[in-house]
C-alpha cells in the first residue's frame, strides 16, 4: 500500500504489507544453515558487508576500535590487517578472513558465535543498528528509491519498503544454497516483522511514517485475508 510521508509531502511510502506482517525472524544460531552448505556456521556473513557510503564505513571503523578481545575473536588480525577491503568492482566492504567476515566470531569462541559488532552493542546497551554496517542491520528489509511522475507532470520520491529476497542480490542470489526470507524455518517469529523490526523501520522511514505504517499493518492483519499471507509464513502455519 502507499501513503504520503507525514514528515515530507514530497515523498510517498510504498510498503509491502505481506512481508511486513509475515512472521519472519532471524534464526542465526537457532537452526540457520547458512547461505552456503559448506559454511553452515556463517549465517549470511560469508562475503562480508558492503558499505552504503563513507559515513557507514567511518562509523563501523570507529566501533571496531572499541571492541575488546572478549567480544571479538579476530581482533588481533583485524588490528593488524585492517577491517576493510575493496572488492573486484572497486566497492568498499568489510574484510574477509579465513572465508568469512572479519567481525564474525566462529564456533568455540568464549565470547559467543556471531557478529562481534552485534555482541558489543548488546553488551553496552546500544542497538545493533548503531554499530553494524547498514546492510547488516537492514536485512532482510529492503529500502529502494524511485523518482515518480504524476499525471499532472509533478514528481515525488517513491520510497519502497519490502522484502530483500534472492533477486535483490542480483545474479549472486542464484548461488546461495539457502536464503531465509522464503524459508519456512525462519517464519517462526512471535511478532510480525513490522513489530520485531520496529527500531530498524523507524531508522529507515522516520517515526511519523512508522506510526502510520503500523496502523496499516494492524488493519491488514485484522482483515484476515489468507491469500495475502506471506507464502513462507503460511507454509509454516500449515506444518
Amino acid at each position: 500500500m502507499e501513503f504520503t510521508d507525514p514528515a515530507d509531502d514530497g515523498q510517498v511510502l510504498r510498503c509491502d504489507l505481506t512481508w511486513l506482517t509475515s512472521r519472519w525472524t532471524c534464526i542465526f544460531g537457532q537452526g540457520c544453515p547458512g547461505i552456503y552448505t559448506d559454511r553452515p556456521d556463517d549465517g549470511c556473513c560469508t562475503h562480508g558487508a558492503h558499505f552504503s557510503d563513507e559515513d557507514d564505513e567511518k562509523r563501523v571503523r570507529g566501533y571496531a576500535n572499541r571492541l575488546g578481545p572478549d567480544v571479538w575473536q579476530l581482533r588481533d588480525e583485524g588490528l593488524r590487517g585492517g577491517v576493510v577491503e575493496t572488492d573486484d568492482e572497486g566497492e568498499r566492504k568489510t574484510r574477509v578472513v579465513d572465508g568469512a567476515c572479519v567481525f564474525l566470531n566462529r564456533p568455540g569462541f568464549a565470547g559467543g558465535t556471531g557478529c562481534a559488532l552485534h555482541a558489543y552493542a548488546l553488551s553496552t546497551g546500544l542497538h545493533p543498528l548503531e554499530t553494524k554496517p547498514d546492510v547488516c542491520w537492514q536485512l532482510p528489509i529492503r529500502r529502494s528509491y524511485r523518482e515518480a511522475e504524476r499525471p499532472d507532470g509533478t514528481t515525488y520520491l517513491e520510497i519502497s519498503i519490502g522484502e530483500y529476497d534472492r533477486a535483490g542480490w542480483g545474479a549472486g542470489g542464484h548461488d546461495m544454497s539457502w536464503y531465509c526470507t522464503t524459508a519456512t524455518e525462519a517464519h517462526v517469529g512471535r511478532e510480525p516483522v513490522y513489530r520485531s523490526n520496529e527500531p530498524e523501520l523507524r531508522a529507515l522511514i522516520g517515526d511519523k511514517a512508522y506510526e502510520q505504517l503500523a496502523e496499516h499493518c494492524e488493519a491488514f492483519l485484522a482483515a484476515q485475508l489468507p491469500l495475502l499471507v506471506h507464502p513462507a509464513t503460511a507454509a509454516h502455519e500449515r506444518d
